[in-house]
């Protein structure tokens, strides 16, 4: 009735009716710290997370610039093996669990979600509140673990030596199986906003790309996360009870351990990415002034990624001992799921094809992106060759491999959609020429870290190891350099971001131009997102139309998600 009410009136909102200066905004709408503690607007949540996830990834990086600062010299240098092994094992369950995970889904996607949806809200604010605290106490277990006896297992936790080894073990998997629990919910959470309290005229067509990748990593996330409690859970009895499911002394099996943990973490290296994509999406798009080109093949990509990445987990384990036939099938797969993550490539280039491409921050690292990733992709595609991947399993072309994917995609798009919504999130803009400083530090930083590791890696330099020959002396050095530089460029981010809170210009309401939903609001926006419920009128990412075709307002009842039932002109009309 809406959309055919909608159809046969031809309203549209006056776009900038939008209060460019609200006296009254989600940071200012509640004061005091019990307002943040107990907030259930998603807005504040996911401040709390991405605040949580900056935290995290700086702990993270400081153990990474100390392992290749030890790593300069083939010998000792700064710790023994042991600690050597410890700080390797935080730095990679930290980045993993406590920063890359949640980063882009629980940060961005908690306050980009709902306005994407013009919406007031996520579907189950409480729950939503819960999933961030479940994330919190998991978090405090494991930084407890580091107290008590770092662990030392590699932040696979390998059995029989998680089994064995006298760390606190059951610490830090206690810590990951509680996070887990978050993970699920905010899933949940995230596939019932998106089914039921979409604006009316948004559609399935018309969902902007974040949302359709936040809503495969979602289904992923419900769906693969329990594994990884399960088998963390059977991991803790095996240490507490010596039920003997995976230890070989008690008669269990270590390879299955392999199976049931990449059960889980290969479809967690696309809980990672594929949110990744979403933003690159929303970036490529506005940047380039461009309708995006195929939009169904990209948002399908996506949950094609989701389905083929969950059966592809075998990859890791080719020298493991499993059947022919097994790693035959595996490297097929690894092979196939290349296919929707190229289609995505494609379509990003060919929407920059002849765009009037404005090369501001959040351009610069979508176009490192780009770069990055691909090169993350191919090397991932020459692993999945049985042959290859027998030589270099194991090696630092792994290491290599593994940070272009996730740090060269999921960290570049985080920072991508960082200096994106940052103007939506705090009503500031930040430096433009340091912002571009920064990028190019870290392009080059990243760079000269990562691809001297291909070289050894090919060479046959294994990973994990604490000392080395000097055959790989100049390599090391070279990387271990490369992180100085990245640690400068975080820092120059750190730096103007937190200026730009202080003493930044005031950002408008849209001050890149992009088309979705979450810019037609104030910036801060309004503590309940919008003072009218939006009815979307053309798609998001049509740049062919004036911006004001968008949207109209509905009048009526608006106390909670309700759309009323009657669009009315006199608030709306142009």
């Amino acid at each position: 009735m809406e959309q055919a009410s909608l159809n046969a009136k031809k309203l549209k909102v006056r776009y900038f009716d939008i209060d460019e200066n609200p006296s009254e905004h989600y940071l200012n709408a509640e004061k005091g710290l019990k307002s943040w503690l107990l907030t259930v607007d998603h807005k504040r949540i996911g401040l709390m997370y991405l605040a949580s996830v900056i935290l995290f990834f700086f702990v993270g990086g400081v153990l990474a610039v100390v392992l290749r600062t030890e790593l300069f010299t083939p010998t000792e240098n700064l710790m023994n093996a042991d600690t050597y092994n410890r700080i390797f094992t935080l730095h990679g369950a930290i980045m993993v669990f406590l920063f890359i995970i949640p980063s882009i889904p629980a940060a961005l996607g908690n306050f980009l979600l709902p306005m994407m949806l013009g919406a007031k809200d996520v579907a189950f604010p409480r729950l939503n509140l819960a999933s961030f605290y479940i994330y919190s106490v998991g978090a405090i277990f494991a930084l407890i673990s580091l107290a008590v006896n770092p662990i030392d297992t590699g932040w696979t936790f390998y059995t029989p030596y998680s089994i064995q080894t006298g760390s606190a073990v059951i610490l830090i998997t206690l810590g990951v199986f509680i996070m887990g629990f978050s993970s699920i919910l905010t899933g949940m959470n995230f596939i019932v906003t998106i089914h039921k309290l979409r604006a009316p005229g948004l559609t399935w067509g018309k969902l902007p790309l974040f949302i359709w990748a936040m809503y495969a990593t979602s289904i992923i996330q419900v769906l693969a996360t329990p594994v990884l409690a399960i088998t963390l859970g059977l991991l803790i009895m095996e240490r507490f009870l010596g039920i003997g499911i995976f230890d070989p002394a008690l008669g269990g099996d270590p390879v299955l351990y392999q199976h049931f943990f990449w059960f889980y973490s290969h479809p967690a290296v696309y809980i990672m990415i594929v949110p990744a994509f979403g933003v690159i999406s929303e970036v490529i798009s506005t940047f380039s002034r461009k309708t995006i080109f195929g939009y169904w093949a990209i948002a399908m990509s996506s949950l094609a990624i989701a389905f083929i990445g969950s059966l592809v987990w075998g990859h890791h384990m080719f020298v493991s001992g499993q059947s022919e036939l097994s790693t035959v099938v595996f490297s097929f797969l690894t092979f196939f799921v290349g296919i929707p993550t190229g289609i995505k490539i494609f379509n990003w280039l060919a929407t920059m094809y002849k765009g009037s491409i404005d090369m501001k921050t959040p351009m610069l690292y979508a176009m490192i992106f780009l770069f990055l990733f691909t090169i993350g992709g191919v090397t991932g595609i020459m692993l999945g060759a049985i042959s290859v991947n027998v030589h270099l399993h194991d090696t630092y072309y792994v290491v290599a491999h593994f940070h272009y994917v996730m740090m060269g995609g999921t960290v570049m798009a985080f920072l991508a959609g960082i200096h994106f919504w940052w103007p939506k999130m705090t009503g500031k803009m930040y430096s433009e020429f340091w912002g571009r400083i920064a990028a190019v530090i870290i392009f080059i930083g990243f760079n000269v870290t990562f691809l001297p590791q291909f070289i050894m890696g090919s060479q046959g330099m294994p990973r994990r190891y604490f000392n080395y020959i000097e055959q790989f002396q100049s390599m090391h050095q070279l990387s271990t350099i490369g992180s100085y530089l990245l640690g400068i460029g975080f820092l120059i981010i750190g730096a103007y971001l937190l200026h730009s809170l202080f003493r930044g210009e005031k950002a408008s309401s849209n001050p890149f131009g992009s088309r979705t939903l979450d810019w037609m609001t104030s910036s801060p926006p309004a503590h309940h997102n919008f003072n009218y419920t939006p009815v979307v009128y053309n798609g998001p990412y049509d740049f062919h139309k004036p911006i004001a075709d968008f949207t109209i307002g509905i009048a009526g009842s608006d106390e909670h998600h309700g759309h009323g039932e009657t669009v009315k002109a006199d608030k709306a009309e142009a």
